[in-house]
Formats: C-alpha cells, structure tokens, sequence
C-alpha cells in the first residue's frame, strides 16, 4: 500500500494521455508500431515503478545519477518513438491521399521509428536486467511484466519486418541494423552517466542518448549512401536514406555533429603533443598558450574544413556552406539577420549573468537550470514566430 501514492503521478498521467492518444489515432497500416509503442511505453513503466519503489536505490547508485530527481525512465523513453509514430500517423494520411513523394518518406519515417524504439527498447531491457541483479526481490511481479514486454515486443519487431520484407535476408540485415543501434545506445549511456556523474537522471540521459544514436548513425549511413555506389544500390540503405534532404537539415546535422566530436579530437590532439614534446614546458603562461591555439586551431580544422566537406559530400552544394549560410540569412536580413543578433544577444546577456549567479552558493542548481529553460524559450519563440509569418 505505501508504493501505490508513487504509482500515480502527474507525469505518468500526461505520458498514459499521450501515448492514448498516438494509439487510437493510428491506421491499421501501422498497427506493428502501435502494438510496439504501447509495449515500450509498459516496459518503461514497469522499469520505472522498480527503480523508483527500490529501498536500497540500487539503480541510481549504480549509475550515478542526479540525487534527488525522479528518474523519468517512461517520458524520456516514450518522447522521441511517440514523437515518430505521430509523424507517421500524419505521412500516412498524406498517402492516403495520394499525394507526390509521401511513400518514400513514409517508408523512411517507418525504419527510423524502429530504430528509435529499439534503442529505448535496448536500454531499457539492460536496466532491467541491472536492477534485477542488484535488488534483493528476485521474483517481483514488475520484472516479470518487464520480461513478458521484453519477448513480445522482439516478437512483434520480427513479424513486422518479415511480413514487410520480401526475402529473409532483408530482414535479417534491419534487425542486425537495430542490434547495433540497441547496443551503442547501451555503451553510450554508461559513457554518459559515468563521465558526468550526478548530473542527469536516467531519463534525462536516455532521451539524450537516443538522439545522439540516431543523429550519428544517420549520419555514418548517409555518408556510406553516398560514398559506395554499392550500398547506394542496396535496399538496406535505400530506403531510409534516398529520400532527399534540404541543406538546413544537412548543415544543422554536420554542424551539431561537429560539435560534439571536437572535444574528443582536441584532447586527443593535447595527448599526442604533450607525447611528442621531449621537455616539459618550463613556463605556465606558454603552456595554456598552446593549449589555446590548438583549441583554436582544432576548432577551425572540424568548421571549416572537415565538417564542411562532410556536407559537400552528401548534398550538391554549389559553393562552400559556409558562403550557403551566408547567403541565406542575408536574402532575408530584416528576418534573419535580424533574428540572428537577437540570438547572440541573448546568449551574451544569459552566458555573463548566469556565469555570476552560478558562482552564488545561495541560489540552488534547479533554479540555474531554469534560467536556461527560460534562455531557450526566449531564443526559440520569435524564431516560431517568424517561421508561422513566413508559411502563412
């Protein structure tokens, strides 16, 4: 009877609302991605209900995650594969009525869902299992919830693509395709959680763990697309990844892409100069002197050069995407360019006041989160704005 107050909340009752809704809205063209949602959506639950009923905590200590925050396995499972269903349900309805250019998006759309979902669905058996080691109760009723969702959604994603699939083989090749997505997501969130220790909860670094799998799996699957003439041929890669995209797409992609993989090359650039160096720097001043031109120069290396061959490999860009963004903001410059100062201001003003504020031991660390929820909704809401003018 003490469990079941922590059964009910506010958050399970709006994700309970919204999966309802995907569920009963879709076709019966997609009724294996429905079945597979409301069995991710139970298995997260019953994941959930464990770690956040356990006594011992054994889960978030084992992971390190933010004390004192709820865990939020279920939002951060179900928000990107209910986010995907919903565009499904709305491509569907496109080809339903015939229009140019929807069945092809229709069928990517489609095995990106999967993919999303079977990554949830990865780490969600792997916490699992986890906690199931660590608990004390071996035969609690969640786990055999958790077990029961476990083999019928393999059953549902393995009838799905053989009914689908025209030959073994192609099948066969997707589920391998979403093993290897399952099983980086797994070793992408035990990077995450140990290398940022107390800094997220476990949903919180699902759902960011989810979209870097997908991002750079995308990315590597576009870039072999384009590359090899071979897997361009091939229906594994076709389908997912011939649908055509647009250069904003393909410089948001590169550039967030780049982003995150400049820290690893510039501390693997400091590593390999501090090996090279045969005496040590005598001076302090010279040494974050080199540190800060290989950080420059390491920056300018994945912006300007790596990064923008990546986007001239795999879309037909007529100049350098750097003149292309350029380009683009200045046809419009009461709009964009305008839009454009407005962020770098607010990011100057957020960066200088939050910086002072979070060297205050007065003001506690939820209340410096949002300030830069607030930061972001004042970056995006004009740009929503403009973006409603501009199609209306």
């Amino acid at each position: 009877m003490a469990s079941s107050p922590s059964f009910l909340t506010g958050e399970r009752a709006v994700v309970a609302l919204f999966i309802g809704q995907i569920v009963f809205s879709i076709s019966q063209s997609l009724l294996s991605e429905s079945l597979s949602l409301s069995l991710l959506s139970l298995l997260a639950l019953s994941v959930e209900i464990s770690v956040d009923a356990s006594s011992s905590v054994s889960l978030s200590h084992f992971f390190k995650t933010r004390p004192g925050a709820s865990s939020g396995i279920i939002l951060g499972a179900v928000t990107l594969p209910g986010l995907m269903v919903s565009k499904l349900i709305q491509i569907s309805r496109a080809v339903s009525l015939n229009q140019v250019g929807t069945e092809a998006e229709l069928e990517n759309l489609q095995l990106l869902y999967w993919v999303t979902s079977a990554s949830c669905f990865t780490v969600l058996a792997y916490l699992c299992f986890i906690f199931y080691r660590q608990s004390d109760s071996k035969n609690c009723a969640t786990f055999r919830v958790s077990l029961s969702c476990i083999a019928l959604y393999f059953g549902v994603c393995c009838v799905s693509f053989a009914v689908k699939s025209h030959g073994g083989w192609y099948a066969v090749a997707i589920l391998l395709w979403l093993f290897f997505h399952g099983f980086a997501a797994v070793k992408l969130i035990q990077n995450i959680l140990h290398t940022f220790p107390a800094c997220a909860s476990i949903g919180e670094a699902l759902l960011v763990t989810v979209g870097l799998v997908i991002y750079f799996s995308d990315m590597l699957a576009c870039t072999a697309a384009k590359s090899h003439g071979y897997f361009t041929a091939s229906k594994l890669v076709m389908v997912p990844y011939g649908v055509q995209r647009s250069e904003v797409s393909i410089i948001i992609q590169g550039l967030i892409t780049g982003l995150l993989i400049f820290p690893m090359l510039f501390k693997n650039v400091l590593q390999i100069l501090e090996r090279v160096s045969s005496a040590p720097s005598r001076d302090r001043g010279d040494d974050q002197m080199r540190r800060s031109l290989v950080f420059y120069v390491s920056l300018v290396f994945v912006l300007v050069i790596a990064v923008p061959s990546w986007m001239q490999l795999v879309q037909d860009f007529h100049v350098h995407p750097f003149l292309w963004v350029l380009d683009f903001v200045l046809s419009e410059p009461l709009k964009r360019l305008s839009l454009c100062i407005y962020w770098l201001v607010v990011i100057y003003v957020s960066v200088i006041r939050f910086y002072n504020i979070s060297k205050s031991s007065k003001i506690e660390r939820i209340l410096l989160r949002k300030y830069y929820h607030l930061m972001a909704v004042l970056m995006f809401v004009p740009a929503l704005i403009l973006q409603l003018w501009q199609f209306s």
